[in-house]
């Protein structure tokens, strides 16, 4: 289990969605989640102290739990498949702790609002996370995707790469004329 930081939120111009970036703390492994317009926006207003005229639901919920002697311990991403995020939401009920799955986004909302920690599983990590390293000769970044590529996706993605060897580029770099 890793600590993770919130890097940032972007938006992206192609397809208007938000991503939700995690880095690993202390380290350049990074996390990339597509989250909703709504849960992006409850994490971005805590992440900037902005307090709404009414409770969001995020707020509600930690309300709740507050009143109800509960408190978030941590947030734990503990699984991705087919590129879908698993959370956990790990409580402390009156000195209980109780495990609620959870969806990244939402359990994120949370953990900003209770102040908790957010941890990825290491086998999240080693499956999805990216690594920037960079040149410094030159001050470029790179991808350095650590884990080997699950076999049924090398299946899935069988199409495509036929379709790339496929290709004729023997005169690709000739002039036009």
């Amino acid at each position: 289990m890793q600590e993770m930081v919130i890097e940032s939120i972007r938006l992206s111009l192609t397809s208007y969605q938000r991503m939700l970036i995690l880095r690993e703390k202390d380290t350049q492994r990074y996390l990339t989640i597509w989250i909703g317009p709504s849960e992006a926006e409850s994490i971005s207003m805590r992440l900037h102290n902005v307090s709404p005229i009414r409770p969001l639901t995020h707020d509600l919920l930690r309300n709740l739990l507050e009143e109800f002697g509960g408190s978030v311990h941590h947030v734990l991403l503990n699984e991705i498949s087919n590129d879908t995020y698993f959370a956990q939401i790990i409580l402390d009920m009156n000195g209980e702790e109780v495990s609620i799955d959870s969806r990244p986004s939402d359990a994120i909302a949370l953990a900003v609002r209770a102040e908790a920690p957010i941890y990825a599983d290491e086998s999240v990590l080693d499956r999805a996370a990216t690594v920037l390293t960079s040149d410094e000769e030159s001050g470029i970044a790179t991808r350095d995707v650590g884990a080997p590529v699950d076999p049924e996706e090398l299946e899935r993605l069988g199409a495509f790469k036929d379709f790339i060897e496929g290709l004729d580029l023997s005169d690709f770099d000739k002039p036009k004329g």
